[in-house]
């Protein structure tokens, strides 16, 4: 049978971390790769103790033994570490790089998903589903993550960008606030791999063959509500996703705009009131937005039930 791992460099709560390793342990991953971005003795003593998890610290003595300091930018922090693992790793067939925040949601078992792929495919990719806050939203089940799907090129794009987001949508491909292009597994063996991150090259070149799995989502719950998405928002602006070197999903001669520039301008033009009314329009799982979606076959609800299966892979561990 197909083996496949997931690889992740992880800065978040204990209950985070173990949430997301328990999910994917539950999924039928064979193994997790968690590199720990910061001191966090109750999760690392958790993890180490699980036989399909390895964990490292990557402290100072790790980033020496790497033979570097550590990186000043936490995504060359999570390559290098990727790459790192794929390097090493040797009872896998593929390896998936993933954040935290993202979670696996396949129609069948992604084990058979890529037992189905060509043997000269090598790497195969995940879209995304990007989490929908629920703040004040009557009628939802509170067990579920409402997500708005992926939109293929198959669709009319713009059109439907329009039609769902009126005012941001034209700004942004999909009215994603995060990444579009989602995340990849790649077949191990290959030399010298290097894995981006939402990418993996050799020599500098693009790997491929490549697919897009169909029947799979990436979840994203790149926001969840509100409040929690406002005590990001100013490291997302300067170091994050939003910042400033980051290019728009779209060329500027089209309408695009970075996340960066988009954001600047709505705090400039109206402060927090501006940004309240992007998010309730694009992040807020209102009633005609969640019919919409639906209409368009674009309404991903999904039950992730991270705490039964937090506390059924690691009974022993309390918050």
């Amino acid at each position: 049978m197909t083996r496949w791992g997931i690889v992740a460099t992880i800065k978040a709560p204990a209950r985070e971390v173990l949430s997301f390793v328990a999910y994917h342990l539950d999924l039928g991953a064979d193994h997790l790769f968690i590199y720990l971005d910061n001191h966090n003795p109750r999760a690392e003593a958790a993890l180490a103790a699980h036989p399909q998890v390895t964990v490292t610290r990557t402290d100072g003595d790790y980033w020496a033994a790497r033979g570097r300091q550590k990186p000043a930018k936490h995504q060359v922090r999570q390559t290098v570490n990727a790459t790192h693992t794929y390097a090493t790793v040797t009872d896998l067939d593929w390896l998936l790089h993933i954040d935290v925040d993202e979670f696996l949601c396949p129609n069948r078992p992604v084990h058979e998903m890529l037992e189905d792929l060509a043997p000269d495919v090598v790497c195969a990719r995940v879209h995304p589903a990007e989490a929908l806050a629920t703040d004040g939203q009557d009628g939802l089940d509170p067990s579920a993550t409402y997500c708005k799907g992926w939109m293929s090129n198959d669709v009319d794009r713009r059109r439907l960008e329009q039609e769902l987001y009126p005012s941001f949508g034209k700004y942004m491909r999909g009215g994603f606030v995060s990444h579009f292009i989602g995340k990849i597994f790649v077949r191990t063996g290959l030399s010298p791999l290097m894995f981006r991150i939402h990418r993996g090259t050799i020599d500098g070149e693009e790997i491929a063959p490549q697919v897009a799995l169909h029947g799979i989502d990436l979840c994203h719950m790149h926001i969840t509500d509100w409040a929690s998405w406002q005590k990001v928002f100013d490291y997302r602006l300067d170091k994050g996703s939003y910042r400033s070197d980051l290019n728009p999903t779209r060329d500027a001669g089209s309408g695009g705009l970075s996340m960066h520039d988009l954001f600047s301008f709505l705090i400039e033009d109206g402060g927090e009131a501006a940004l309240r009314r992007f998010f309730d329009e694009v992040c807020l799982a209102r009633p005609e937005l969640l019919e919409s979606l639906r209409q368009h076959d674009l309404l991903r609800v999904l039950h992730l039930d991270l705490d039964a299966k937090r506390k059924r892979i690691f009974p022993d561990w309390r918050k």
